[in-house]
């Protein structure tokens, strides 16, 4: 094989390094790059060294680039923004779409790389019945993360490569790491969003936006007052812990009234909805859809997949019904769309 250029993400973690590894044995030229994007626990110094040593333990170059400005704009801001209007967001996806997918690719550009990569979970396939290269969840369906995947640019299935697609299990990739001496062959998975490595999105609202603690009543859809809340941006749809309300019935929070500051609760059969609709739309395989089609419908990373038809109504809107009533349907979060292990393409959940 002619030596292709490739760029890899490198986060310091067991993914992205048995994914250098790979690439290597198939006889690509690699370059590690490891992204500068917040003081957090993913973007420190140590996952730095660790990218580093693991780029020096298997004979590749290795760069940082840093990106701080474009992700706090791309991502942080966002983050900050959804949260002020009562909107769930996930930043891994907007990550993915501006900074690995977006300036990163075009980092890659200016090295002359033929291709990115990243440590994934992922697959990505020439389709004969599409005629073009396709997203496909990994076969490690545990691991799957096609889903924070959907928002990358359609033009770039051809340019990424996702090592990791086709193993079936964690373990395999950590045995790679072990016979290959990485330090980091154990080395936990990373759990939280990256810039808020304790987990506590709550304070970083308060610390990094004029975000404040401003009570409200917590109602019912009837308007009956049930207690206080703590400030709408605490809560999210679906939530039934931290409430501080004694009912009758388990309450879970339903909706928001932003002008009259009122935290809307409900019973189990409240958190259900038959359709949704779903703008900001990244389509993978086609254009737009110019017909209803039965799909699934993945609303969370951590939900499991839903029967539905999804019928484009205007260019920028999608509109969703549901086979059977879908619990926690969140504003902000995504919602992206399957036929069978392809990726036809997703948005945001209005």
């Amino acid at each position: 094989m002619i030596n292709k250029k490739v760029l890899l993400g490198m986060s310091g973690g067991v993914d992205s390094s048995v994914s250098a590894i790979l690439l290597k044995k198939a006889g690509y030229d690699v370059i590690g790059i490891t992204l500068q994007l917040y003081a957090g626990s993913c973007c420190n110094l140590e996952t730095n060294l660790d990218a580093k040593n693991v780029c020096k333990t298997i004979g590749i170059p290795h760069i940082t680039y840093d990106l701080r400005d474009e992700f706090k704009c791309k991502v942080i801001d966002d983050f900050i923004e959804e949260y002020s209007n009562q909107r769930t967001p996930n930043p891994c996806i907007e990550c993915n779409k501006y900074i690995k997918f977006g300036a990163m690719f075009e980092k890659a550009k200016k090295l002359n790389c033929d291709y990115i990569a990243t440590g994934h979970y992922a697959k990505i396939e020439y389709s004969e019945k599409y005629n073009q290269n396709v997203l496909k969840k990994s076969n490690n369906i545990a691991k799957d993360q096609s889903y924070v995947l959907y928002s990358m640019p359609k033009k770039m299935l051809s340019k990424v490569i996702f090592p990791l697609g086709e193993f079936n299990s964690k373990e395999e990739i950590r045995e790679i790491a072990k016979k290959s001496n990485l330090k980091v062959a154990n080395k936990p998975d990373s759990e939280d969003i990256c810039f808020i490595p304790d987990g506590n999105y709550k304070k970083f609202l308060e610390n990094n936006s004029n975000l404040k603690p401003k009570a409200g009543n917590i109602v019912t859809k009837a308007g009956e007052i049930l207690g206080k809340h703590k400030g709408l941006y605490n809560y999210t749809i679906g939530q039934r812990k931290g409430l501080g309300i004694a009912y009758k019935e388990p309450l879970f929070v339903i909706g928001f009234n932003k002008e009259k500051n009122e935290l809307i609760v409900g019973t189990n059969k409240d958190t259900y909805q038959k359709e949704m609709l779903v703008n900001n739309l990244n389509w993978l395989v086609m254009d737009k859809l110019d017909k209803k089609i039965k799909v699934k419908v993945k609303t969370r990373y951590s939900t499991k997949e839903a029967d539905a038809e999804i019928e484009q109504i205007d260019n920028e809107m999608v509109k969703v019904i549901f086979d059977e009533p879908a619990q926690r349907i969140t504003p902000g979060q995504s919602a992206v769309f399957y036929l069978d292990d392809i990726v036809l393409g997703g948005g945001k959940i209005i």
